[in-house]
């Protein structure tokens, strides 16, 4: 938990693969106004882990906006793929605890052991999202089996045991939610990482995950305080679970509303008619963005 007398920090941290929408306006804004608020720190951090969708481009268009808003930030920014070797430090460090396996299952072959078992009437388990558990068939495999699947060649993910886990944990885990502002009091929110099943936390084509990652670059940046998006609420879960087991900080966190397209859907940044951009050429003024969506 952070300390009472610590400067607070905020951070604000898009993905490069795509425009900034309203959605990543309010979210911004909301850090940065926080942040001003309390006489703390704003950052800005890429997220830039998956390199076959993130863009040079869109990077600067992230910058772009984000100036346009009135938000200013702190520097060097943070780029994920700039600190590979730290991701890959903390993973090391879960594997060395016996707490993640390779797995090789692929969308086709999980779909097809969910369809069976509901062909059965046995109900698949599900993640807050939506998505079926993964079944987890290569969890008790010896060392030897594994080092068998990492050279085999086919694609593989590394997984956390998420039972292991929990039990690794030793304690009932929660966060603090707080309000609208950092002075706003704060509840309790018990936490449920074992509903997310076995996560990936890194894949033989990508080198860490988002779980993996926010929590160590939070870690490493000082951050105190995560603002963001409601649809991240349940992951926070997970994000405690691997902020007990490799013995990081704990931030306090506040989720903050959606902003819903037509279709009631959270905005994607292929909703072009949404992006900061669009606004921007079409003539509004940065008030009139926020007027909008504050």
């Amino acid at each position: 938990m952070p300390s009472p007398s610590a400067q607070p920090v905020f951070r604000f941290a898009p993905s490069p693969n795509g425009l900034l929408h309203l959605g990543h306006a309010l979210s911004g804004i909301i850090n940065y106004e926080m942040a001003t608020a309390e006489g703390g720190r704003f950052l800005l951090r890429i997220e830039d882990i998956d390199q076959t969708r993130c863009r040079p481009e869109f990077e600067r268009a992230i910058f772009e906006d984000l100036a346009w808003l009135g938000l200013r930030w702190e520097e060097p920014v943070r780029r994920q793929s700039e600190h590979l070797d730290v991701y890959a430090a903390a993973l090391e460090r879960l594997k060395a605890m016996g707490l993640v396996y390779p797995s090789v299952m692929t969308r086709g072959e999980i779909k097809a052991a969910v369809v069976a078992a509901e062909a059965e009437g046995e109900p698949w388990p599900r993640d807050p999202d939506g998505t079926p558990l993964y079944p987890g068939r290569e969890r008790d495999l010896s060392p030897d089996q594994q080092v068998a699947i990492i050279a085999s060649g086919r694609p593989y993910a590394w997984r956390l045991d998420m039972e292991k886990a929990v039990k690794h944990a030793d304690a009932s885990l929660a966060w603090r939610e707080m309000g609208p502002s950092p002075a706003s009091e704060t509840s309790l929110v018990a936490a449920d990482p074992a509903a997310w099943g076995d996560v990936i936390l890194s894949r033989s084509d990508a080198p860490s995950s988002y779980h993996l990652s926010v929590v160590v670059d939070d870690a490493e940046q000082g951050v105190t305080h995560v603002v963001r998006g409601r649809d991240l609420y349940h992951a926070t879960s997970v994000h405690r679970l691997l902020q007990r087991l490799l013995s990081l900080p704990e931030p306090i966190y506040h989720h903050h509303r959606l902003i819903l397209g037509p279709d009631g859907r959270k905005l994607s940044k292929s909703s072009e008619d949404t992006g900061i951009a669009a606004f921007r050429a079409a003539g509004y003024t940065p008030a009139d963005v926020r007027a909008m969506i504050l």
